[in-house]
């Protein structure tokens, strides 16, 4: 982004400039009158930036050397600026009113805008939430002539600050932003990446950059991540040796997407050590790599009761303090994209041996916990104690402590803290079976041996880290997975009142960016995540926030039915967690009908599921028949109308709720796939729509399709498009099908168990091109109108796939 302000050594005022020839700031006080011509290309609106550019570089070298740091506060004050900044920001706000004219209000939330680096930013407040996050290259001027105190006026550079007093001789920056983030920089690629060397050549062109045949002067060279495992070409062993950054293919799309040259650091093959020795935050790397290090990182806090790892008191027996019915442990978050803040505080006061008192804090960026400040300090007092960190508590979030513990009241102030409700018990991630324990739990187990695997599995923490990661919400100092009702209601009722603001909102432009600016802030605080993001659309809002707040709620579930193994003396642990989940899990043979059944459904309704340019496979590993209490029984859903046997699709992590509640109606009524249809049930006759949410990762490739019987009532309402009246839906809990671009041959379906239709047949393409799903879909609003019958445990295998190996000719 190039800008035409004064660089950093302008900026600062100094008297070096005293030692110049008198010629020299007689030409710096007194500059020359822009060219006749460049005045007629201004008032024909093309004025020149580079004269522009030139003569605003000159004004800056004149009132830096012969104004004061004091005189342009005065100039600043004067005319009505914040004037109370370090030395180095006052003097580029002082230059830019005197040479451009002051700058007018934010036009979203009437606050203050700033100058800094590619724009033009607000630093007024949206809502308590939420900073603004209005910026722009062309700001709004005020047409009126600047207030110049007494003292500026007996200056050298008087009469050149009174050419630009009047409005109608200012002349308008030009501040061009390209966002190409290659700009300067020579990439070279090497062997078999996902895309072809040429697609990536021209996207590389496009975003500024240069593609080398050699990597002799380049920047940094692209391989695929496997270069690593392959011990590296001829090409990287070179880059190696003369220093050049080895880097992911994955850096190239990042960059691109966030229209900057991301770090290469973050991005590096050629070294083994992902973060410690690299000093850079998470949010900033390459997400392959941060699933290594947060999939396997210590949970610091396991719940509302946990004492903090890094305080090592645990080992001493510490114990958070309770007294008077308060527990004395707080998590709390800010997310504010305003101010570029995504921080995280603990607090805790730690009874330790000895009756010895801890106050431990600890402040940092969520998710980057190694840079984090923190502190231990012992206290003899017990009640100074609890006033310091009552008093921490009010500092930090502008409310007091005690009507927060005891009944939740609580008022968020503007870039304060907001506490995160955290839950007793243990997360998953600290109670769950750990690698050492998984074989000999199921070895021992009196549960059948399939039986015994499968528990395993959902008792793990394995699946609820990869599944935390995958969403971003895996920070170790915030227990996600363990949080109370209340927090949990706070965030569906806060997902729900702003999707009910956007049906009735008639904001464009910059209103309706600023309020999806204020969700994500606020969103963000009470869901703290290691990668914040603004969203922008309905796609985006059911992805990483309708979706998200299901898995973490069916997660929370999952802790409280596993709770804590980790040291667990139980004879046979999962045999007593299959006894607390309710549910009847049993193998279904080979030879069966059942099973056969099963198969056919899945081999003739599957297409392989795309990631990025490679497809995936499924083969059947298991199938468990199963019975789940929360849900109709067979016998009871066979009397009801319209049953059909459908595909529903499901994370691992969230299995265990399904199996012990039923399923849950989706969080909010939105026009993407999956909540279309309101708050109802979704299930499909494809096993591939299925197998887009069941699908897992190229390292994990073991997953779950769920098959459950759906009475869809006496109506059945079918739509090509989404319905604009979900409500209507739901009250009368009408069955709903959506139709997808592709159907099922009509042909080759059959009955099963009496009546229960299975829309088995080969997927063909329907008459419906122009509809937003690829699949048929099913949308029941009653969970008594659905009764979960079997568990499919698949494997998802790579199919051929063939690279472009051919270097590009540059």
């Amino acid at each position: 982004m190039k800008v035409h302000h004064a660089s950093d050594e302008e900026k600062k005022v100094t008297r070096k400039q005293k030692a110049e020839s008198k010629s020299q700031e007689s030409d710096e006080q007194s500059p020359k009158k822009p060219k006749t011509e460049g005045n007629s290309e201004q008032a024909n609106g093309k004025s020149n930036s580079t004269d522009i550019a030139a003569e605003f570089e000159k004004f800056c070298k004149a009132t830096s050397e012969h104004l004061s740091i004091k005189q342009m506060r005065e100039i600043l004050e004067a005319n009505g600026r914040d004037a109370s900044v370090s030395d180095d920001a006052v003097v580029p706000r002082c230059q830019d009113i005197l040479f451009y004219g002051p700058l007018g209000p934010c036009p979203v939330c009437g606050g203050t805008l700033e100058f800094s680096g590619d724009g033009y930013h607000c630093r007024g407040a949206y809502s308590e939430w939420s900073s603004c996050v209005y910026s722009t290259r062309d700001p709004p001027r005020r047409e009126e002539p600047l207030n110049i105190p007494d003292s500026v006026g007996k200056t050298p550079v008087s009469d050149l600050i009174e050419k630009h007093r009047d409005p109608k001789s200012r002349l308008k920056p030009e501040i061009t932003g390209v966002d190409k983030p290659f700009v300067g920089m020579m990439i070279s690629l090497s062997g078999r990446l996902s895309r072809t060397h040429q697609y990536w050549k021209t996207k590389i062109e496009k975003n500024g950059g240069k593609v080398a045949n050699s990597v002799i002067g380049a920047t940094c060279l692209v391989v695929s991540p496997t270069e690593r495992d392959r011990g590296g070409s001829s090409k990287v062993a070179e880059a190696v040796e003369r220093g050049i950054p080895v880097v992911r293919e994955a850096w190239l799309a990042d960059s691109i997407e966030k229209k900057e040259a991301l770090a290469l650091d973050a991005y590096d093959v050629a070294s083994d050590i992902a973060v410690d020795g690299k000093g850079i935050a998470l949010d900033k790397q390459d997400s392959s790599v941060v699933a290594l290090e947060t999939v396997t990182a210590e949970l610091k806090v396991f719940g509302k009761r946990g004492v903090h790892k890094d305080t090592k008191l645990q080992d001493e027996g510490g114990t958070i303090l309770e007294k008077d019915g308060l527990l004395y442990n707080c998590a709390l978050t800010i997310c504010d994209q305003g101010r570029n803040m995504n921080d995280f505080c603990i607090m805790q006061l730690i009874m330790a041996r000895e009756n010895r008192l801890h106050l431990y804090y600890k402040k940092g960026k969520i998710g980057d916990s190694l840079r984090a400040d923190d502190k231990l300090e012992e206290w003899e007092n017990l009640n100074d104690a609890i006033k310091e960190f009552a008093k921490l508590f009010e500092e930090l979030t502008g409310n007091e402590f005690e009507p927060w513990e005891r009944e939740k009241k609580i008022q968020k102030k503007h870039l304060k803290f907001f506490p995160i409700d955290i839950d007793d018990g243990v997360e998953v991630r600290h109670g769950g079976l750990g690698l050492r324990q998984l074989g000999v739990a199921a070895a021992h187990s009196k549960l059948d041996p399939k039986v015994a695997n499968f528990m395993k599995v959902l008792c793990s923490q394995e699946i609820y880290r990869y599944a935390l990661m995958e969403m971003g919400y895996d920070s170790p100092e915030v227990p996600v997975g363990m949080l109370t009702d209340f927090h949990l209601k706070r965030c569906e009722e806060t997902l729900l009142r702003f999707v009910d603001k956007l049906k009735s909102s008639k904001e464009t432009g910059n209103q309706e960016e600023a309020l999806w600016a204020d969700f994500s802030q606020k969103w963000f605080t009470l869901m703290p995540t290691t990668r914040p993001l603004s969203f922008k659309d309905f796609g985006e809002l059911a992805d990483h926030a309708a979706s998200a707040y299901e898995a973490i709620r069916d997660i929370n579930t999952a802790s409280r039915l596993i709770g804590d193994m980790s040291g667990s003396t139980l004879d046979d642990p999962l045999f007593d967690r299959y006894v607390k989940l309710g549910c009847s899990v049993s193998p279904v043979e080979k030879e069966t009908d059942d099973y056969k059944m099963i198969v056919k459904y899945l081999e003739r309704t599957y297409e392989p599921v795309m990631v990025g340019e490679t497809s995936y496979g499924v083969s059947v590993e298991n199938i468990f028949a199963v019975e789940v209490s929360a849900c109709p029984s067979l016998d009871v859903i066979k009397k009801l109308p319209n049953k059909v046997l459908l595909w529903c699709g499901t994370r691992s992590s969230n299995l265990l709720r399904h199996l012990q509640m039923g399923f849950l109606p989706a969080a909010c009524a939105l026009p993407a796939p999956g909540y279309m249809f309101g708050r109802a049930i979704v299930c499909s006759d494809a096993a591939a729509e299925a197998a887009r949410y069941g699908y897992t990762a190229v390292d994990r490739p073991e997953g779950f399709l769920v098959l459950a019987v759906a009475s869809l009532g006496e109506e059945i309402q079918e739509f090509s498009s989404p319905p604009e009246d979900t409500k209507s839906l739901e009250e009368k809990k009408t069955g709903a099908k959506g139709l997808g671009k592709k159907k099922t041959d009509e042909s080759e379906h059959f009955v099963w168990k009496d009546d229960i239709r299975v829309p088995c047949g080969k997927l063909i393409p329907s008459e419906h091109k122009d509809s937003p799903l690829e699949y048929n879909e099913y949308a029941v609003y009653d969970p008594q109108q659905v009764s979960i019958r079997f568990l499919v445990a698949v494997k998802f295998e790579e199919q051929d796939v063939e690279y472009d190996t051919v270097e590009p000719e540059v």
